[in-house]
């Protein structure tokens, strides 16, 4: 097996090939799925290892008092050659992993082989493709928890020792110093404890993740704005506890801490920093100053760390093993986030190149994580990235009682830009049943000529005012992409039926925020514009088709043409590409024909151009490919679809043309005139309105909707992966 280690003497690093450990009694062999590089403390050791020796000795004064003490004990001749023995030999690295039971040994009954376990310990949790962990240094990981996220469970269980030494209350406030790995950590496991948090960084951008992560203000210690905030968050009095997550030599971290402190505050030293007390400062405040040594007790003591001797729980509630698990519950239900601390993910295979990135600062990272070949999740497949299909939750709010046969549906729009006055509102103009009530616009001339050519009886630029309005039934988002999510969650709150035209979301956390507000409100009346699904041809190829018996493959091509210059959707920075603006259209056409909602997502692209290919898998084995070009001829057909499945055939060519083969060789054809394209806006506006009069279910099920938005947010990830991605139900 491959192994990293390291040459203290002269600072190699290599990937060494070494014999598999056994599996004794008292542990488990466990062949590593992720392991985590801690780019504080190994990267310390890897930089110290780059040294002279003299740099060595100054680095390690502890080091040096024992060689001083062998000498005096066993003359220098062999203390020299113990010395260089030592330095002159491989030593390991890593210390946090998850991976899978391959052997148990003898008296160990907690998991069995297959099992998935984070592990600890700089002994045990090496960055190697098998390792032998005792007892009390694994913890099973709860169902449901990614593999690479359960890998951060030591320095998890570091942070989390660190905060319990601290002893937070509701309504505490706290300052931690130094925001790497550690400290990004800490900032969460406060949060979730109901303390309010300040980080303290020089980097800015570590600031910022901080904040992301629950932080109510982060700054530069050498600036103004710590100690600002911790005025404001305590009145002036002081925070109650500081947290030293800092390395270095500098000594201004334990000189911050004591000026911020309260009164009697708590400082707790998590990380390897300077730790010269100024002893008037800490003096004066009797500030209580105590250690946080390691994953929590059982460090370091060998009858606990191998001989698996538990201390009772009586005596000791947290141990070293139960913070473990302590953490990947947290992480399972949500605490605690990992996945934005992960700066990069690279191959097992690529470790000392990694290594030498990290240490020339090539490679700027919170946490890094070494991926290890043919690793299996549960299900015994090869782990695939992961896109969230959040579930869909209602409350018992705004109700959405049938309205009288004959009452008109008062509409609003907000927008009224190409699409909606080319392919909605000339649909609803003339429609029975519907009074165009209210467009809002940002500008006032664009509302006034909407007003003019559809005859709304108002036009304004106050949003507001029209989601303050009772006698509006419904809410039309025909805006730009990037305010979709937004204007649709305003609606929702209001009370408001919403049809928001494709996409509903840009981000996952774009769609979480419209799930939140549908649960929030118990308003569910949510149609997004996916409406090819109600195209009549397309429907009638379908019930032609018939139902199906086996997996079928969907080949869909769309030959979308290049935009003119200073097209808005050329806006990716804001607006996201075009195919997060218009590919659920084609995810959501495929679902339908297939009856299903996708289980993952494969995704790649040409270089130099907008071309994709996206390959969508179901969970009866069916498969539909997506080839989205804009290389294409503008002559040829915008849109052309297969469905091949039990020895049938269904052929869309671009809504003019369906023909359908079944095993008989017979055939079904229906051809319509390119006049008469239709591509189901008519239809499914029909629907939409239906649903509002009669308070009956929406055209298409909300979940239905998530699960396609999902699947079209997974190509952007898929294509930063380069891997397929998997999209992972909510329970």
């Amino acid at each position: 097996m491959k192994q990293v280690v390291q040459n203290y003497k002269s600072g190699e690093l290599a990937l060494l090939d070494v014999p598999v450990p056994g599996c004794k009694p008292g542990g488990v062999l466990v062949r590593s799925a992720y392991s985590l590089i801690s780019t504080g403390t190994e990267l310390m050791k890897v930089s110290e290892a780059g040294m002279s020796m003299l740099g060595k000795a100054r680095s390690r004064p502890d080091q040096v008092a024992k060689v001083v003490q062998s000498v005096a004990t066993n003359g220098v001749p062999a203390t020299y050659r113990k010395v260089m023995g030592k330095l002159d030999s491989y030593t390991p690295l890593g210390y946090s992993l998850c991976g899978v039971v391959e052997q148990v040994g003898a008296g160990i009954d907690d998991v069995k082989v297959g099992d998935l376990v984070a592990c600890a310990g700089n002994e045990h949790a090496l960055h190697a493709e098998l390792n032998w962990v005792p007892k009390n240094l694994y913890a099973r990981v709860p169902d449901g928890l990614a593999p690479r996220h359960a890998a951060f469970g030591t320095v998890g269980s570091i942070a989390l020792q660190g905060v319990r030494r601290g002893e937070p209350q509701l309504g505490d406030v706290a300052l931690v110093i130094g925001l790497g790995l550690i400290g990004q950590l800490v900032v969460q496991l406060l949060a979730a404890s109901g303390a309010r948090v300040i980080g303290a960084d020089p980097d800015p951008v570590r600031c910022e993740l901080a904040e992301g992560l629950g932080a109510a203000a982060c700054g530069d210690p050498a600036s103004t704005a710590v100690e600002t905030a911790v005025a404001e968050l305590t009145g002036g009095l002081g925070v109650d506890q500081v947290y030293l997550a800092a390395g270095g030599g500098s000594n201004q971290p334990v000189e911050l801490a004591a000026r911020l402190s309260r009164d009697r505050g708590r400082v707790v030293d998590i990380g390897k920093c300077r730790l010269d007390l100024p002893w008037n400062a800490y003096y004066e405040k009797e500030l209580d100053v105590r250690f946080s040594r390691s994953y929590g007790p059982g460090r370091y003591d060998p009858e606990y760390e191998l001989e698996g001797r538990d201390y009772p729980i009586g005596y000791v509630r947290w141990t070293e093993r139960r913070n473990l698990a302590c953490f990947l519950d947290l992480l399972a239900r949500g605490s605690v986030d990992v996945e934005p601390l992960i700066s990069h993910t690279a191959d097992f295979d690529d470790a000392v190149e990694t290594y030498r990135r990290l240490k020339d600062g090539d490679l700027k990272a919170v946490a890094v994580l070494f991926r290890y070949p043919g690793h299996p999740d549960r299900a015994g497949e090869t782990e695939a990235p992961e896109v969230a299909v959040p579930a869909v939750r209602r409350s018992g709010g705004v109700s959405t009682p049938a309205r009288y046969a004959n009452a008109s549906v008062r509409l609003a729009f907000v927008g009224a830009g190409n699409y909606a006055t080319s392919m909605l509102l000339p649909h609803l103009e003339r429609r029975d049943g519907v009074d165009l009530s209210t467009v809002v616009t940002t500008t006032a001339l664009s509302a006034a000529n909407a007003r003019r050519k559809f005859g709304f009886a108002e036009a304004t630029t106050d949003l507001d005012a029209v989601l303050g309005d009772p006698s509006i039934d419904a809410v039309f988002v025909v805006t730009r992409h990037s305010s979709h999510a937004e204007l649709t969650m305003r609606a929702l709150r209001a009370g408001k039926a919403v049809f928001v035209e494709k996409p509903l979301a840009l981000t996952e956390d774009e769609l979480a925020g419209v799930l939140a507000a549908v649960e929030e409100s118990g308003n569910d009346r949510l149609q997004v514009g996916f409406n090819r699904r109600f195209a009549p041809l397309l429907q009638e190829a379908r019930k032609r088709f018939g139902a199906r018996t086996g997996p079928a493959n969907l080949r869909y091509l769309v030959n979308a043409g290049r935009l003119e210059h200073g097209s808005w959707y050329l806006q990716q920075g804001t607006e996201g590409s075009r195919f997060a603006g218009e590919g659920g259209h084609f995810i959501d056409t495929a679902s339908w024909l297939l009856g299903a909602d996708p289980v993952s997502v494969y995704a790649v692209a040409t270089p130099g151009n907008e071309d994709l290919q996206v390959m969508l898998r179901y969970p009866d084995g069916s498969t539909a490919t997506i080839a989205y070009v804009t290389t294409g001829s503008p002559g040829f057909p915008k849109e052309t679809l297969d469905l091949i499945a039990d020895g049938k055939v269904l052929r869309l060519d671009d809504f003019v043309r369906a023909t359908v083969y079944d095993g008989r060789r017979n055939r079904w054809v229906s051809s319509r005139l390119p006049k008469a394209r239709d591509k189901g806006q008519s239809a499914e506006l029909a629907a939409f309105i239906k649903a509002v009069r009669t308070g009956g279910p929406m055209p298409v099920p909300l979940e239905s909707l998530v699960a396609t938005t999902a699947a079209t947010l997974a190509v952007r990830a898929g294509l930063a992966g380069g891997a397929p991605v998997r999209l992972a139900r909510a329970r």
